[in-house]
């Protein structure tokens, strides 16, 4: 395995890494990046990677609407999702005949794993005619069951998109409350969570608050109302990076996954950040060494029944549709 990443590698996360931890970190980075040449192979980071992953190996980065629309986009003839097994379907069912690669199969979502398919049926039975909205932190399987998926940062878009008075929005409860505060539709909502935010609290962020003077609190939607309620900006995590590049808070904490702070941090060295760790398991399940290992041996690959394919590939091609033009995320 060489040694030697390539120029500039370390520059982009200095801020970030310890100099000593980065010759750990150098062989598997230069590694990937020569796989990446041999396999025409790109790789799709979300933004809770960790910043090694995200800043020194990833050809496309973002939020879970950024990786949809590049899934789709990319003419490389091998893909590694380098986030959440949902976020590898969502990628294989926009680019049915590339390679997708996850290289932990085993990577889940709390959220995903919160509703099944026949859950959705029997909603279906409950509400009759009332129209479907599933985030994407879903499996293909409830895609394929859904009207039109959503991300956090277009959701009161699609929502309003649909022309009607009321809507299924499903699984995340506190989005769902989010996005019911913003629209006059009524949001029927389900009671799934993201382990990760909805750990934080609004006493905690009061504590931050007395304990650091001009802090910029900005959370995303997924955490409880009170924590939204306690925050000066709610977005997504696009959104989040955004506000942060652009506004330049002398002192900002962000409400979400750690690794997120870690990352945009790396890129505005001039702002203080305060970070509340709240890591998730299941994006930490991605290593240096897996992905390398994933474009050593194309595996694990993901696939997804054809007759389900089909369906769910449906419901992301609607959203995409509605957000066609870039968004400001």
């Amino acid at each position: 395995m060489s040694s030697n990443a390539p120029d500039g590698a370390y520059e982009r996360v200095k801020t970030v890494i310890p100099e000593i931890e980065w010759p750990l970190h150098a062989p598997y980075v230069a590694a990937i990046n020569d796989l990446k040449k041999s396999r025409n192979a790109v790789i799709l980071a979300h933004n809770y990677q960790t910043p090694e992953i995200y800043h020194c190996v990833a050809d496309i980065t973002g939020d879970s609407l950024a990786l949809a629309r590049q899934a789709a986009d990319t003419d490389a003839d091998v893909i590694v999702l380098a986030g959440v097994h949902f976020m590898a379907e969502t990628a294989k069912l926009l680019s049915p005949d590339k390679v997708v690669l996850i290289p932990d199969i085993d990577a889940g979502c709390s959220l995903a794993e919160s509703i099944t398919a026949d859950d959705i049926r029997q909603l279906r039975l409950k509400y009759p005619g009332v129209p479907v909205v599933t985030y994407v932190n879903t499996s293909a399987e409830v895609k394929a069951e859904t009207d039109i998926c959503c991300t956090s940062g277009n959701a009161v878009e699609v929502v309003e998109s649909l022309g009607v008075d009321r809507v299924l929005f499903l699984p995340d409860e506190y989005l769902a409350a989010y996005v019911n505060d913003q629209t006059d539709v009524e949001i029927i909502p389900w009671q799934g969570h993201c382990e990760v935010h909805e750990r934080f609290t609004a006493n905690e962020l009061d504590e931050y608050r007395k304990n650091f003077d001009d802090l910029t609190i900005i959370a995303h939607p997924e955490c409880p109302p009170d924590v939204l309620g306690a925050a000066d900006y709610v977005g997504s995590t696009a959104q989040m990076q955004n506000y942060v590049q652009t506004k330049r808070p002398k002192r900002v904490l962000m409400v979400t996954e750690c690794s997120m702070s870690d990352n945009v941090a790396a890129m505005v060295p001039d702002v203080d950040f305060i970070r509340p760790c709240n890591l998730c398991p299941h994006m930490k399940r991605i290593t240096l060494a897996n992905i390398q290992q994933a474009l050593e041996t194309l595996t694990p690959r993901v696939e997804i029944d054809p007759a389900i394919a089909t369906r769910a590939r449906r419901a992301v091609e609607r959203m995409l549709e509605i957000a066609g033009k870039p968004t400001t995320t």
